[in-house]
């Protein structure tokens, strides 16, 4: 499991972030977007959501940020209905993270 993120989301409430969880259960990925990273994982993982409640507990893959809520809302959208996407943004996530590097953006 990857760490928070080192930086606040909660300094700057109009950034979004899209962000990609994985249960440590089954393996799933859960894709959501939020201006609190580190509130919504942790309400992920103690069952606050509907899809994920049982599905936990979730670690952190990746994130990316962006200037404003709407356009995170944008990204989840797009890569939930673009299947290929998807799996392209998952894989680089995945990367990223078994490079020891931070995934943000």
């Amino acid at each position: 499991m990857i760490p928070l993120p080192a930086y606040s989301p909660k300094v700057n409430q109009s950034k979004g972030f899209a962000y990609l969880l994985q249960s440590e259960k089954n393996g799933t990925f859960y894709l959501g977007w939020t201006s609190d990273v580190i509130r919504r994982v942790e309400e992920h993982n103690f069952g606050e959501s509907t899809y994920t409640k049982t599905r936990g507990p979730w670690k952190l893959v990746g994130v990316e940020e962006f200037q404003d809520h709407e356009s995170a809302k944008k990204r989840e959208r797009t890569l939930k209905h673009n299947p290929k996407m998807l799996f392209l943004f998952k894989k680089r996530m995945i990367s990223q993270l078994s490079a020891g590097r931070q995934v943000v953006g």
